[in-house]
C-alpha cells in the first residue's frame, strides 16, 4: 500500500534517472537537452537572485486579479442564468460560439486595442476563466432538487429565503469546483500570453531564456510553473473541503 501512495514520486525519480543517464550519455547535445545538474543550478541561481521569484509572484498576481473579475462576474451572471433559465435559453447559441474561441487566438487582437500593458493580460485570464466558472455556476444553481424547493414552499419561504436558504447551498460545490477549473485555465493562459506580449513573468522568462539559447533555464521555468500549479491546486483543494466540510465534489 505504501509503494501506491509514493507513485508519483517513483516515477519522477525515474524520469531523472533517464534523463541523466541520458545526458551523461550524450545523446543530445547540451543544448538540446541540459544536464539536470544544469538545470538546478540555474534553480538554485534563480531562486537565490530573487529573478524566478519575481517573476512568478508577478504572474500570480496577474491570475489573481484577473480570476477575482472573471468569478465576480461570472457568479453574478451564473445566478441570474441559471435562476431565470427559460428567459435566457435562446442566448445559448451565442455564448456557445464565445465560449469555443480559444483565449490565445485573440491576443494580437487584444494587443492591438489595449497595448502589451497589464490590461491585455487582465484581459486574457479573464477570458480563459470565465466560461468553466459561469457553466459551473449555471448549472450548480438549475440541478437544485426540485423537491428541495417545494419542501421550502411549503415551510412558507419567500423567494428570496428559497435561494438562500435551499438554491445556494446546494450549488456551492458546483461554484468552487468551476472556480477550480478555471483557475487552472487562467495559469495556463497568463504564461502564454506572458511569452507573446510582456516584459515579466514566468511565461517572459521562458522565452527570454529561449532568445539567449538557455535549455536550461527554459526547463527550470517550465519545471516550476508545474510545481506552483500544483501547490495552487493542493491549497484550493484544501479550501474546498474546509467550505464543504468534508463533502466530496470529484
Amino acid at each position: 500500500m505504501k509503494w501506491r501512495n509514493n507513485r508519483s514520486l517513483i516515477l519522477f525519480l525515474l524520469v531523472g534517472v533517464i534523463w541523466e543517464i541520458t545526458s551523461r550519455l550524450n545523446m543530445y547535445s547540451s543544448y538540446l537537452l541540459p544536464s539536470p545538474e544544469k538545470v538546478l543550478k540555474s534553480l538554485y541561481f534563480g531562486l537565490v537572485s530573487g529573478e524566478l521569484l519575481k517573476n512568478i509572484l508577478i504572474s500570480l498576481g496577474r491570475i489573481g486579479l484577473g480570476f477575482s473579475i472573471s468569478f465576480f462576474l461570472a457568479f453574478v451572471l451564473g445566478i441570474i442564468f441559471g435562476r431565470y433559465k427559460e428567459k435566457f435559453q435562446g442566448y445559448d447559441g451565442f455564448i456557445e460560439v464565445f465560449k469555443n474561441i480559444p483565449p490565445l487566438s485573440l491576443i494580437p487582437l487584444i494587443i492591438l486595442w489595449f497595448g502589451i500593458g497589464e490590461t491585455s493580460k487582465i484581459i486574457i485570464i479573464f477570458l480563459a476563466s470565465f466560461f468553466p466558472i459561469f457553466y459551473n455556476i449555471k448549472n450548480g444553481i438549475e440541478d437544485c432538487d426540485i423537491k428541495l424547493i417545494e419542501v421550502g414552499k411549503s415551510l412558507g419561504f419567500s423567494e428570496r429565503e428559497i435561494f438562500r436558504k435551499i438554491i445556494l447551498p446546494n450549488g456551492v460545490p458546483s461554484i468552487l469546483l468551476g472556480a477550480k477549473i478555471g483557475l487552472g485555465y487562467g495559469f495556463r493562459a497568463i504564461i502564454g500570453a506572458e511569452m507573446i506580449a510582456a516584459t515579466s513573468g514566468m511565461g517572459y522568462y521562458i522565452l527570454d531564456a529561449q532568445q539567449m539559447s538557455r535549455s536550461d533555464k527554459i526547463i527550470c521555468g517550465i519545471i516550476l510553473i508545474g510545481i506552483v500549479g500544483y501547490l495552487t491546486d493542493k491549497f484550493f483543494d484544501v479550501f474546498m473541503k474546509g467550505i464543504l466540510k468534508g463533502r466530496n465534489i470529484q
